[in-house]
């Protein structure tokens, strides 16, 4: 009966150790992502064109 007390402390122990380094590995990965995200985003809010912004040229008007 006490080995099997033993067993089940040292099974919740193991599974709980297991548990906690996999959730840091997940919170380590966290601000990486992060930063990619904000990347993405601010390519997403360039201009597409390889040359920078387009200078419009101002014609005089004729108003004949």
């Amino acid at each position: 009966m006490d080995a099997q007390i033993v067993l089940g402390i040292l099974a919740t122990a193991g599974a709980v150790s297991i548990f906690l380094f996999a959730l840091k590995g997940l919170l380590d990965q966290v601000p990486d992502v992060i930063r990619s995200w904000r990347r993405i985003m601010v390519e997403m809010r360039r201009p597409h064109s390889d040359h920078g912004p387009e200078q419009e040229v101002h014609r005089p008007v004729d108003d004949s």
